[in-house]
């Protein structure tokens, strides 16, 4: 018997890998890597595969193409586009994707890199800050087109006149009156009385003259015998001296105790204003029935006052009384007729005022007295 040389020995089905099996297995992997490509690279998969990729703590956020990424401003929620609308898209707004793709790095193969987007500024240097309120106010005001207006000088409020109660409401004078006190020229007296009916004396005319006529005091002043240098209404009558309303009496004396008429008071009007008559003084003072009364002196002065309407007669226009003791109403009126005629004083209407009917062939012999409308005084 002959000795063989020792066979191989032959695999075992435990150890020996075969063809076929070796082909299964590489079919495997090469499906498994396929689908696992396939899943990284769809653009729409919800699949977040970072913190499997990534090697460091800190996730990555999610980043999809055409995504508007969210502002870092923590008060606005992610992925909530804003309502303001920009007048014109910024080019650093617009995301661009780029084509994805995964990138695998040689040193940790296990770290991809996703697709890189652009990051969108939240303050685009474009965009300019909003103005404070009173900078947007102040250049609202400047770019106007419509002028500033300058207020004008605020007018005076005259107040109410005062209610006396001496003073009713029928009063003739109660109109005159009331107007000369709301604006202080007259006063009453400290228990609430005008005392309409009560003579005033030529110190008093003075100073009621004074508030009445806005007049520039003369530098050089007549020092009466009669009137002390402390006497209240020295100033008063030093004024109505020096604008010409009142004069003295010999003996260098004013007499400011006396009692001043009714003539008086229409010749120093007409003397401080410096008024004059139209036609012949007696043609004018014929509308009286007591021009005979008229002093010589004073005749030309009437007839002034007659006809720039100073003039006021109660209870009849046609009687003048020139020599009668001028009451506190009948001062009030002839001063409130004064200052209008002086353009101060609106002019108001009452039977008491005497007016001459205008110039014509019928009535140029013979003026008659016009009353002024308005039914009856108050």
């Amino acid at each position: 018997m002959t000795n063989r040389p020792p066979s191989e020995p032959e695999s075992s089905p435990k150890t020996a890998l075969g063809f076929d099996e070796f082909i299964a297995i590489l079919v495997a992997f090469t499906t498994i890597g396929a689908i696992l490509f396939w899943s990284l690279s769809r653009r729409d998969s919800s699949w977040n595969f970072n913190g499997l990729l990534s090697a460091s703590s800190t996730p990555l956020p999610s980043v999809q193409p055409n995504q508007v990424l969210p502002s870092l401003n923590p008060k606005v929620e992610p992925n909530v586009v804003p309502k303001t609308v920009l007048p014109y898209p910024p080019p650093e707004a617009v995301v661009e994707p780029k084509t994805p793709s995964l990138v695998t790095n040689s040193a940790a193969p296990s770290r991809a890199v996703l697709p890189s987007a652009q990051v969108i500024p939240t303050q685009p240097p474009q965009l300019q800050t909003p103005l404070p309120s009173s900078a947007v106010l102040d250049s609202s005001i400047k770019s106007s087109a419509l002028p500033l207006i300058t207020p004008a000088k605020q007018k005076s409020i005259i107040p109410p006149p005062i209610a006396f109660n001496d003073v009713p409401n029928n009063f003739w004078g109660r109109r005159f009156i009331d107007v000369l006190s709301s604006r202080s020229i007259l006063k009453g007296f400290p228990d609430y009385s005008f005392r309409p009916n009560q003579p005033v004396n030529r110190a008093e005319f003075a100073a009621i003259v004074q508030k009445a006529f806005d007049q520039e005091l003369s530098k050089t002043a007549i020092a009466f015998e009669d009137v002390p240098t402390k006497f209240w209404a020295t100033p008063a009558i030093d004024q109505a001296i020096s604008a010409g309303f009142l004069k003295g009496y010999p003996k260098k004396t004013f007499k400011p105790q006396q009692n001043i008429s009714r003539v008086q008071v229409l010749v120093a009007l007409v003397s401080g204003l410096n008024l004059k008559a139209s036609t012949s003084p007696n043609q004018i003072l014929s509308v009286y029935k007591d021009a005979k009364d008229i002093p010589p002196y004073a005749i030309s002065k009437i007839a002034a006052a007659t006809t720039n309407g100073l003039v006021v007669n109660y209870p009849n226009p046609q009687i003048l009384a020139p020599n009668k003791i001028a009451s506190r109403a009948e001062v009030a009126a002839m001063i409130h007729q004064a200052l209008v005629k002086r353009g101060k004083l609106e002019a108001i209407s009452s039977p008491s005022i005497v007016r001459l009917p205008s110039a014509s062939p019928e009535t140029s012999r013979t003026p008659k007295v016009k009353l002024s409308p308005g039914g009856s005084s108050r």
